[in-house]
């Protein structure tokens, strides 16, 4: 990449090249169409560029200039460049202050063909942050494969990518997937959490290779899927609390998985 100081400046909002930035922050069609994602941020593009992920471009904060981790980052990158006005770049980024560097980069295609040991379903999850912390917390415990109902919400969208904290390139990720075939298909445990007819979480064998079903926020799992997965769990609550929402009981379920793993082995 040319030097920081040579890189051309963009000082509005209503260049096409912005605005155009400012379609893919804004628009999941977009994304889709243009087989992009947007990683906001020092810390995402480092985890990215770590998995062999490589930017098509960036756009730079001039305000970062002296910044000693953003200069780093830029010696390592092969891609085209801009710097972009700090109004301008704030008025295109998802957070709530313009951050010291975007990257766009093209989305992941998942390339893995073998069963995985532990994989995790997701129906219908509309929640940003739930659909990232699940994906940060799956990629934490071990899981290989995350697979999203069409009914889910972007997985690369700029929210989901910030809960992730780079666990989106650390799994293999299958956008609009046929969650009854690929439970039909998943020779192992299938696990679901449900409300009734359950028996406790910590009763149910989950050392061998197990797939995790997680529902919508509000409806949760659908009587089909529900009828897919035999094992059928709740997470004990002595509590006043009458529910946990999907990402902690997700992350419950799967560091459940870890824990009887390695009690396993000794």
């Amino acid at each position: 990449m040319p030097d920081f100081d040579r890189l051309k400046l963009l000082s509005s909002a209503h260049n096409d090249t912005v605005k155009q930035l400012s379609r893919l922050i804004d628009s999941a069609r977009e994304r889709r169409r243009a087989g992009l994602m947007l990683l906001e941020g020092i810390h995402l593009i480092d985890a990215a560029l770590a998995a062999g992920h490589k930017p098509q471009v960036v756009y730079v904060n001039p305000a970062a200039e002296h910044h000693l981790e953003l200069r780093a980052l830029l010696s390592r990158l092969a891609c085209p460049g801009y710097l972009v006005a700090e109004g301008a770049l704030s008025r295109v980024t998802s957070l709530a202050s313009a951050p010291e560097i975007l990257a766009v980069v093209p989305r992941p295609e998942p390339n893995w063909t073998k069963a995985p040991e532990c994989a995790v379903l997701l129906e219908d999850l509309q929640d940003p942050g739930n659909l990232g912390t699940i994906l940060r917390g799956a990629a934490a415990a071990g899981a290989a494969a995350v697979y999203l109902s069409k009914g889910c919400a972007d997985v690369f969208s700029p929210k989901v990518l910030r809960a992730g904290m780079g666990a989106h390139f650390a799994l293999e990720i299958f956008e609009d997937a046929d969650l009854a075939a690929v439970l039909d298909a998943f020779a192992g445990t299938k696990v679901v959490t449900a409300l009734d007819g359950a028996v406790s979480l910590y009763t149910v064998d989950l050392t061998g290779p197990t797939a995790f079903v997680f529902g919508n926020e509000g409806a949760g799992v659908s009587p089909s899927l529900q009828a897919l997965a035999p094992a059928r769990v709740k997470i004990p609550m002595p509590g006043s609390a009458e529910s946990l929402n999907v990402a902690m009981a997700a992350t419950v379920c799967l560091f459940e998985r870890v824990r009887q793993r390695e009690a396993a082995a000794g």
